[in-house]
Parts: C-alpha cells; sequence; structure tokens
C-alpha cells in the first residue's frame, strides 16, 4: 500500500532552492513514495553550524516553497533531538512516533559514497531502504554500497545547484531570483539574509 510510504530528504536546506524541490518533485513522481519529508537538519556533524541561519529561519523557508505542493512537506521533527544530528537516531525516532509509516532516506550519490562515515550506517542498510538520486562529485561509491538490495537508485536529472553557490551569489551582490522559489526569493530578500 502506498500511502504509508514516506521519504525523509534531509538537509540543512540554508537555503532551500529549485533544486532541491525539483529532486523532491521528481522522486514524487517516479518512485513508490506517497509524500516526501523535507528534514530540516539544525546540525549536520559533517557541516560548520556558524554557517548556518537559524532553524526556525530555514524551516519557514522549506515551508514556504512546500505550502502549493500537497506531497512535500517540511518537518522540524531534528529540532528537539540531541545534537548534532545522526540520521540514524532520526528515524529511530520517527519509526516509534509513526509505526504505521514506512520511511525511505533519499540522498544524493555525493552522500552515498560517504555513508560509511555516518554512525551506524550498517543499522540503515538494514532497516531502511534508500533511494539514491545522481550527483557528480569526487570519489567512488565504496564497493560494498554499489549493488546493496538496500539501495535504489533512481534516474532524476542531475541537479548542479548549491546553497553554498546561492549563498555566496547574494553576499557578492548578485540578484538570483530563479534559483529559488519566487517566494523564497522574496522572504530572503526581505530579511536580508546572506548579505
Amino acid at each position: 500500500m502506498k500511502k504509508n510510504r514516506i521519504g525523509l530528504y534531509f538537509g540543512t536546506f540554508n537555503p532551500v532552492h529549485i533544486g532541491h524541490l525539483a529532486i523532491a518533485n521528481y522522486l514524487i513522481e517516479n518512485s513508490e513514495l506517497s509524500e516526501i519529508w523535507m528534514v530540516v537538519t539544525p546540525h549536520n556533524p559533517l557541516k560548520k553550524k556558524n554557517s548556518l541561519l537559524e532553524d526556525y529561519q530555514r524551516l519557514h523557508m522549506v515551508e514556504i516553497a512546500t505550502q502549493e505542493y500537497f506531497k512535500i512537506k517540511p518537518s522540524n521533527i531534528e529540532f528537539n533531538l540531541p545534537q548534532p544530528n545522526y540520521t540514524v537516531n532520526t528515524l529511530i525516532h520517527l519509526q516509534e512516533k509513526y509505526p504505521e509509516k514506512e520511511f525511505f532516506l533519499i540522498m544524493g550519490e555525493d552522500n552515498l559514497k560517504s555513508l560509511p562515515k555516518w554512525k551506524n550506517y550498517k543499522v540503515l542498510l538494514e532497516d531502511y531502504r534508500i533511494i539514491v538520486y545522481p550527483r557528480i562529485s569526487a570519489g567512488k561509491v565504496p564497493e560494498e554500497l554499489i549493488n546493496h538490495p538496500s539501495i535504489i537508485k533512481i534516474d532524476a536529472p542531475i541537479m548542479e545547484i548549491s546553497s553554498t553557490m546561492i549563498r555566496n551569489g547574494i553576499t557578492a551582490g548578485q540578484d538570483l531570483p530563479y534559483f529559488l522559489h519566487h517566494k523564497v526569493y522574496q522572504y530572503i530578500e526581505e530579511m536580508s539574509f546572506y548579505k
């Protein structure tokens, strides 16, 4: 039954951009998922926290970007969990809270390459299925993950847009309205973020 299959798309979303939204939209329409939850991560253990906007500002941008499309939903589930946030802990928490749902992890191929560095990554592979979309990045997918039965590769469009590029562009005075949902762009302008 498809209706309880939830894809978890984790990110700092600093800011959320059209690449994130296009990937989520593609996965909803071309996979067995019924919904995607965009999980705003307060603190990714592999990123510096001082470069992030406040958690609720990033969540608000995801809310703005997804409000017109009911199959993609913002999630603040990690805001009240211990930090830094480890995906395995979040998944255990979600499974306890929503036992009727089947959760899938969504990640780019760049994250798949570094998956063995994640906390308890073997538990993730044993207990969950991982949907992987293509990304251009250095390095190779570890041998053990290439044909792993828990990994589902989706031939989604390659989106070479990054939040870093957008932040740097705004800081440099560039006008980048087409890289962001129009309401997110307005909000960033109003709040003078990344200037």
